[in-house]
């Protein structure tokens, strides 16, 4: 045989396969655009979480019997790019709609987008007093509610049980409110305002759990467990603004517990006191008092609260697990949030001083 001719056979066989590759991919692409299931009458209501894009939910519409292939859902999206971008929110679809239909839904945000859905901010800093009223203010719950999940102790072994970075140091009889801590401080998005507290819960220990996952190996080269790591970082969050500030404030507060010095952070004895920052002044009565949380008192010195004393940001949580290397053992900030740091009590004390006559002392 020549080999021209071998060529053509083998160009042949190339080209037929090719053919018969995309007449595949055609038959594939054709069917998978089709509703899930035509006959259907069920609406789905999805959840698209904040930051999500079209092509990071194709697992979420595939789970819930919306789309019958993520691959064509994807090559739908590459040939028909949406013109808008997709929009975090509650949307109702049904397996019933074909994939136009689905991706132009999503793209208006607009008919089929939950009319009851609320949003809630939880600001970074926050304590569970505040997340308590916030709740009972957003939606149909009370803050005893709140309260009272927090005391269920069959809840909480299901919390401990569900996610890794929750022990049994939650369950400590001294401490406040056993989720303090480990609820992201973020802005979240609920199908109306008959949520269930239960349910608030999951979606800010769920975005906690996303958020440490990449802190898991200095998480666990630490000397510190994962509680108190949160317990300092709620600390941080409190005394500190900025990143870099952070991360020398939590090195000032590792060098203290290294020599058995107590922490001597006012922000815990308010915390003790169950008061909030800025309130009042505090009583001596309160500053001595042996609490728990109260860091003030010389006899505990080198120890950390029981538990947090707030929700911390991703920033503190950070500093709390990768501090500063400092010499300095004490810091103050002025009424407008700038720290200072000083290594002796001496010049702790002649910065208050000069911060006071510089009229940058902060007074209730």
């Amino acid at each position: 045989m020549k080999v021209e001719t071998v060529i053509k056979i083998i160009v042949s066989i190339i080209a037929g396969l090719l053919i018969i590759g995309i007449i595949g991919i055609l038959i594939m692409y054709s069917s998978g655009i089709k509703a899930y299931d035509e006959n259907s009458k069920e609406m789905v209501q999805i959840e698209v979480p904040s930051g999500s894009t079209y092509y990071s939910i194709a697992s979420i519409l595939s789970e819930n019997k919306l789309i019958r292939s993520k691959l064509v859902y994807k090559m739908y999206l590459k040939l028909n790019p949406p013109k808008s971008e997709l929009k975090a929110g509650f949307y109702e679809l049904s397996p019933n709609m074909d994939l136009p239909t689905i991706v132009s839904i999503l793209s208006g945000g607009g008919e089929s987008s939950n009319p009851h859905e609320i949003t809630i901010t939880f600001k970074e800093g926050l304590n569970m007093r505040a997340i308590a009223s916030l709740i009972a203010e957003k939606t149909n719950n009370t803050e005893e509610d709140v309260f009272n999940l927090l005391e269920d102790k069959k809840y909480l072994q299901e919390i401990i049980d569900e996610y890794w970075f929750i022990d049994e140091s939650i369950l400590n009889k001294d401490i406040y409110y056993p989720l303090e801590g480990y609820l992201f401080p973020n802005t979240y998005n609920f199908k109306n305002k008959d949520v269930t507290v239960k349910e608030i819960f999951k979606v800010m220990l769920d975005e906690m759990d996303k958020q440490l996952d990449p802190y898991k190996e200095g998480i666990a080269n630490s000397d510190y467990s994962i509680h108190e790591l949160l317990t300092l970082a709620s600390i941080v969050e409190l005394e500190a603004k900025s990143a870099d500030d952070r991360k020398e404030v939590a090195g000032v507060f590792y060098n203290r517990i290294d020599i058995n010095m107590s922490l001597g952070s006012d922000v815990t004895t308010y915390y003790a006191a169950k008061l909030d920052m800025g309130e009042r002044d505090l009583l001596q009565s309160e500053l001595d008092d042996i609490n728990a949380y109260n860091t003030r008192p010389i006899s505990v010195g080198g120890k950390l609260p029981v538990g947090p004393i707030c929700n911390p940001s991703i920033s503190a949580i950070e500093a709390a697990i990768y501090p500063k290397t400092t010499t300095n053992y004490y810091f103050v900030a002025d009424k407008n949030g700038k720290v200072y740091f000083t290594k002796t009590n001496a010049e702790h004390e002649n910065k208050i001083k000069e911060l006071q006559e510089a009229g940058l002392w902060f007074t209730y």
